[in-house]
């Protein structure tokens, strides 16, 4: 009897995932938990075990095609029962039609309680920025996802339609007036009239050599998410330059005990994400976001990493890291990234995050000047760990230069609730910690 393979609900609020990738075809064996599939959604890139041991008989949803969470996607079962003929691969819209026109009928839209009325007020936190800097009430949009939920390109669909209607709800500066009052006082600023913006220069000019691939599903969030940053926060940065060599002698002091202890290598982050806990708990503005008019302080500190992946960036979260020792630190760290590196994390621990370190000094950068992570406050840069010549002051005020391991790290912060001095005190914090504590290593 055949067996029906289901995409999995990676998550409370996801209710759709994309196929990425097949790793068998029709017609070949798999052992049960064997890795069947990749698939990506609004939060995550994940592998997907075979639930039973068999043989494929039909792939349902190509690659690239978006279902929703419960479609079935294909079918094992006993070699006899192989279909006769080439295997089933259903056309695009098939599956998403047919689940969602179903839903979409069925789905009292009056009642807001109900959960067609949750799922297609909620969608996914990429959907709700897109509305939100777009000033578009999800209700008016036409849902194709499960029970009627806004997917990102009903979305896109609908502001490709109708964009005299999709004007931001707020302007950055008060608008000109349309036409110049002698009275009006100008403060040096000389009155105009508005003008459209001129549009997009082409990509590349007709006979051009070009070579021209779409963007992956996770490489389409993560431009959305930049670009939505970089509207809702006013980026300032501050960088300071830090001396590790206190932390690189303590490194290498009990590396070997530290790795016998805890059963993993000690590099420098840790270190860094200690640093920052204590900072956080000094400054919790940093550790905050905002919501309309008001600022939420966040009471536990979940610090997101940077990890880069061949395929794009993803940001697994440490939760409650400020009650972590250095071992716990470095364990869920070199945790988390092996197994953002095999697609093996599972969504809630990429959500969650309060503020975010990123690591690019692991390339050979000085320092970077990286974009908040949305709905956070703050970033911090960690750039590469070098020796250099630098000036000592001596206990009897004598200066001599000597070689440093000197680092520069950044402090990305959004200026609406985060002031400049706060956020130099911030990072004075960082390198007072970094240049003089044991880190409970003595």
């Amino acid at each position: 009897m055949a067996f029906d393979v289901v995409m999995p609900q990676m998550g409370e609020s996801i209710a759709e995932a994309t196929v990425l990738k097949w790793h068998k075809q029709v017609g070949e064996t798999i052992a049960k938990d064997d890795t069947l599939y990749e698939i990506s959604t609004d939060k995550v890139d994940a592998e997907i075990p075979a639930p039973a041991a068999g043989t494929l008989l039909e792939i349902l949803v190509d690659v690239n095609i978006t279902v929703p969470v419960g479609t079935v996607v294909a079918r094992i079962g006993d070699a006899s029962e192989k279909p006769t003929g080439a295997p089933t691969s259903l056309p695009a819209a098939t599956p998403v039609e047919q689940v969602a026109a179903a839903a979409i009928i069925q789905a009292p839209v009056e009642d807001d309680n109900s959960l067609e009325g949750r799922l297609r007020s909620k969608s996914s936190p990429l959907v709700r920025e897109m509305a939100k800097q777009h000033g578009v009430d999800l209700a008016k949009v036409q849902g194709t996802g499960q029970a009627g939920r806004v997917t990102k390109e009903d979305l896109e669909a609908f502001l490709a339609k109708a964009p005299a209607a999709t004007a931001p709800a707020q302007s950055i500066a008060p608008a000109l007036p349309a036409v110049h009052d002698p009275s009006a006082p100008t403060m040096g600023i000389t009155p105009a009239l508005a003008v459209p913006p001129a549009p997009a220069a082409p990509a590349f000019a007709p006979g051009e050599r070009v070579k021209v691939e779409p963007m992956s599903r996770m490489r389409k969030i993560i431009a959305d998410g930049m670009v939505a940053s970089k509207r809702t926060s006013a980026h300032v940065y501050t960088v300071f330059e830090i001396d590790m060599t206190h932390v690189a002698q303590l490194r290498n002091k009990h590396k070997q005990a530290f790795e016998s202890q805890f059963g993993t290598k000690l590099s420098f982050l840790p270190f860094v994400m200690m640093a920052a806990c204590k900072a956080l708990r000094a400054y919790p503005v940093a550790n905050a976001s905002v919501d309309g008019d008001n600022i939420v302080y966040k009471q536990d500190i979940n610090l997101g990493i940077a990890v880069s992946l061949d395929w794009g960036l993803i940001v697994p979260v440490v939760k409650n890291a400020d009650m972590m020792n250095l071992g716990g630190l470095a364990r869920s760290l070199n945790d988390l990234a092996e197994r953002a590196r095999t697609k093996q994390l599972k969504p809630d621990e990429i959500s969650g995050g309060t503020f975010t370190i990123t690591n690019p000094g692991v390339y050979g950068d000085t320092f970077g000047l990286p974009i908040i992570n949305q709905p956070q406050v703050a970033i911090q840069g960690v750039g590469a760990i070098v020796k250099r010549p630098v000036v000592i002051t001596g206990p009897d005020g004598t200066d001599f230069i000597a070689i440093r391991q000197m680092m520069f790290s950044s402090l990305g912060f959004d200026h609406r609730i985060i002031d400049g001095a706060t956020g130099d005190l911030f990072m004075a914090f960082v390198k007072k910690e970094l240049e003089t504590s044991t880190f409970g290593l003595e």
